[in-house]
C-alpha cells in the first residue's frame, strides 16, 4: 500500500511511540532549557514548572493530534479530555517536586529531568488510549 505521508504507520503503536518521542523530545529539551535558565533568575522551580507546562501542553495538542496519533476524531471531545490529561499529568509533576525537592531536599534540576520522563510515559499512555483513541470504525478500518 502507497502511504507517502505515514499515516498507516502513525496509527501502529511503534510508529506512535516514535513520533511521540520526537515530539517530547524537541519540547521536553527546549522546556528543560528554558526551565534552568528561569529558575536560574530566581524563579521558583514549581512556578516555572507550571509556566513551561502550560506553554508545552498547548503546543504538543497540535503536534500530538496531528502528527503523532493522526487523530481524525472530535477536536473538541479530544481537547477536553487533553485537558484532563495534562491536569492529572500537571499534578504528578507538582507532587514530584513538592515530595522530593520541597520535603526530602533533592536539587530541583534533577528530579525535575526525572519528573518529565515520569510524566511523558503517562501521557503517551493516556494519549493512546483516552485522549486520540481510534474510533470503532477506524479501527475496523471502515473510515
Amino acid at each position: 500500500m502507497n502511504d507517502p505521508f505515514g499515516v498507516v504507520e502513525a496509527q501502529r503503536p511503534a510508529g506512535q511511540l516514535v513520533r511521540y518521542g520526537l515530539v517530547g523530545i524537541a519540547s521536553n529539551i527546549s522546556g528543560y532549557l528554558v526551565y534552568l535558565l528561569i529558575t536560574y533568575w530566581g524563579v521558583e522551580p514549581k512556578e516555572a514548572m507550571t509556566l513551561l507546562y502550560i506553554v508545552g501542553a498547548a503546543v504538543g495538542y497540535l503536534g500530538n493530534r496531528q502528527w503523532t496519533f493522526t487523530h481524525k476524531g472530535s477536536v473538541l471531545a479530544s481537547s477536553f479530555r487533553y485537558f484532563v490529561t495534562h491536569l492529572f499529568g500537571y499534578l504528578i509533576n507538582f507532587l514530584i517536586l513538592l515530595m522530593f525537592v520541597d520535603r526530602i531536599g533533592y536539587p530541583h534540576q534533577l528530579v525535575q529531568a526525572v519528573a518529565i520522563l515520569v510524566v511523558a510515559g503517562y501521557l503517551f499512555l493516556m494519549f493512546k488510549f483516552f485522549v486520540f483513541q481510534r474510533s470503532k470504525s477506524e479501527i475496523r478500518g471502515t473510515e
